[in-house]
């Protein structure tokens, strides 16, 4: 089907309502058609609404709006109801024969244009067909508003689109707003994170994007991600019925989907909570246990377990300081319980951070002291691993040269011999020769490992790296096996690469070469100077290349301030053709020239 014909056929349904019940020009709605078939894959056809879309002066007390279809229907998603201004209150819905009727537990307010959206609310009663959406516009008022805005709402960190996410538009311009008080129009995110506001007035709005946990259309800083939009936001498009932006598209049609132009772009991000305290505790192991901490860089002043000397702790914090890992460094067997006191600066009833000292009793689960007893009361029951230093070794092929050889123990050390590592490499005509490397422990993990080669690799040699038998033990006692890696240059003539040529570099960057769906990082490097990076190896595939304005250089993306106007550190995607997919294929070399100032301006 063409796009041409796309475009019209959403247009049906609502001709089927104009030529019923005459509607007043520009409130007139677009729908996705029917389709047919031998099975019965045609949606609802709305038949009547009432009060007629685009009627004025509709009464504010014990409002009631109905909508008839030609067949009999139920509610799919309640929450796909929604009233633009929102209420306190959910609107009511119920099911009268083939009629959706659509109440409010409180009145409207007077001299306003009201949207009811049923996007993805309703279907069939029989197949269960989903109804393409249907948006009606009245008024309390003298007039209908006629201004609209769209936009997109993302992830700060991926840029993928926010399902689900609302919208909120405020002619209040104080920063106590969105904790306080309900939109004066706002609108839910589609599947690619799309919105589109109707019907709103012509005046200046603060614009504000939130994942509304709790649908109260407030905005909750403990528990919701928000996005901004920096400036005030006039809107500069009367709205009426052709506009291909607020047409009703089946969410699984990508061209027609992304073809809508996005006026705003909202990037949504968590907020660094406000209070600071120990919001749980587990323990994982007889010698092992986690806190996690409700704010990130949480200071720990002093730390101890009763009956154990202060230097039998080992502890370790993640890059956000939020969750922090406790191993106790002796092999007597430990009880039950362990008490731990921290002392920590913890938020008090002021609301002010202060050193305080809190006891925390480190207990089993049921599952983990289940697991424990039942390893203690049968030795078949225990496994190798339950008795050595286990250990995870690997090296990728295609990342060698960058990342090198890669060792993880479960648990800490008490004690390494890194000068017992054997490593040797073997050239094409078999002839061996030692090396030396050099071992690096990550910043942010004691118990992982680098170990990088002092000379470069080599294509058609092959290198192994030996770990010998019991030069290292852990926290538990136990020493680790023996294990050899090996790894060889990929030498496949159908791999290809990637060369990315950076200039414009004013800034410190993390540029990353990120899966299809962007959930994971393939190869990373950090950027401080113009040059070349170059991504080698690469399979035949689709990939994403994210670029992140590392200000503070801590090689994360980090978080916005909401009342201080901060947005999120600036992440963006390299789109050659607009596209975020880079489709490579085999035996290619691609080389670009990318201006990282004019990206970032």
């Amino acid at each position: 089907m063409s796009h041409s014909l796309h475009k019209f056929l959403p247009l049906i349904p609502a001709a089927l309502i104009l030529g019923s019940l005459m509607l007043p020009s520009g409130c007139a709605n677009t729908t996705t058609p029917p389709s047919g078939g031998p099975k019965d894959t045609i949606p609802p056809v709305l038949k009547k609404v009432s009060p007629l879309p685009g009627s004025v002066n509709v009464p504010t007390h014990k409002t009631k709006l109905s909508f008839t279809f030609n067949e009999y229907v139920k509610i799919k998603d309640a929450n796909s109801i929604f009233l633009s201004p929102p209420l306190e209150k959910k609107p009511k819905a119920s099911i009268h024969g083939k009629s959706l009727e659509v109440s409010f537990e409180s009145d409207l307010d007077s001299n306003t244009t009201y949207t009811l959206d049923l996007t993805g609310a309703m279907a069939d009663n029989n197949e269960g067909n989903l109804f393409p959406g249907y948006t009606l516009v009245f008024s309390t008022g003298k007039q209908i508003d006629s201004m609209c805005v769209t936009g997109i709402v993302q992830d700060c960190n991926t840029l993928m689109p926010i399902k689900g996410a609302t919208v909120m538009l405020y002619k209040d311009h104080s920063d106590s707003a969105i904790f306080l008080k309900r939109p004066v129009a706002a609108a839910k995110t589609d599947d690619w994170g799309f919105f589109s506001i109707r019907n709103i007035q012509d005046t200046l709005y603060r614009v504000y994007a939130i994942k509304d946990e709790n649908n109260n259309n407030l905005y909750d800083p403990e528990t919701e991600r928000v996005g901004f939009l920096d400036s005030l936001l006039r809107p500069n498009i009367v709205y009426n019925d052709s506009l291909y932006e607020f047409m009703k598209f089946d969410m699984k049609d990508t061209a027609l989907c992304l073809a809508r132009h996005a006026q705003v772009e909202l990037n949504l991000f968590r907020e660094r909570p406000t209070k600071q305290f120990i919001v749980k505790k587990e323990r994982v192991g007889p010698r092992t246990a986690y806190l996690t901490f409700m704010a990130p860089d949480a200071v720990i002043r002093d730390m101890r377990i009763k009956g154990l000397p202060r230097e039998k702790l080992i502890r370790q914090f993640n890059r956000q300081k939020d969750s922090l890992e406790i191993w106790v460094n002796d092999q007597r067997k430990m009880p039950d319980t362990l008490q731990l006191v921290v002392k920590y600066d913890k938020t008090d009833t002021t609301g002010k951070l202060r050193p305080q000292e809190e006891l925390i009793k480190l207990t089993y689960s049921k599952e983990v002291r289940a697991e424990l007893m039942k390893k203690e009361n049968n030795y078949r029951n225990r496994k190798h691993e339950d008795t050595i230093a286990v250990m995870t070794a690997k090296v990728d092929p295609t990342n060698v040269e960058q990342y090198g050889f890669d060792i993880e123990f479960q648990y800490p050390l008490i004690e390494e011999a890194w000068d017992s590592l054997r490593f040797r490499s073997v050239n094409p005509r078999q002839q061996e020769a030692k090396g030396k490397v050099k071992v690096t422990r990550d910043s942010t993990n004691l118990r992982h490992f680098t170990v990088m080669p002092t000379e470069p690799f080599q294509v058609g040699y092959d290198y192994y790296l030996k770990i010998p038998y019991r030069k290292f033990r852990d926290v538990n006692g136990f020493y680790n096996d023996s294990t050899e890696l090996k790894v060889t240059l990929p030498t496949d003539e159908k791999l290809s690469s990637i060369t990315l040529e950076l200039s414009g570099v004013n800034n410190r960057y993390l540029v990353e070469l990120l899966s299809e769906k962007r959930d994971k990082v393939i190869r990373s490097f950090i950027v401080v100077k113009s040059g070349s990076v170059v991504f080698p190896y690469l399979k035949t595939g689709n990939y994403c290349i994210r670029i992140t304005e590392d200000k503070n250089r801590n090689a994360m993306v980090d978080t916005g301030i909401l009342l201080q106007k901060k947005q999120p550190e600036k992440v963006r995607f390299f789109k050659p053709n607009d596209q975020f997919l880079i489709k490579v294929l085999e035996r290619s070399e691609m080389v670009w020239q990318i201006n990282l100032k004019e990206m970032f301006q």
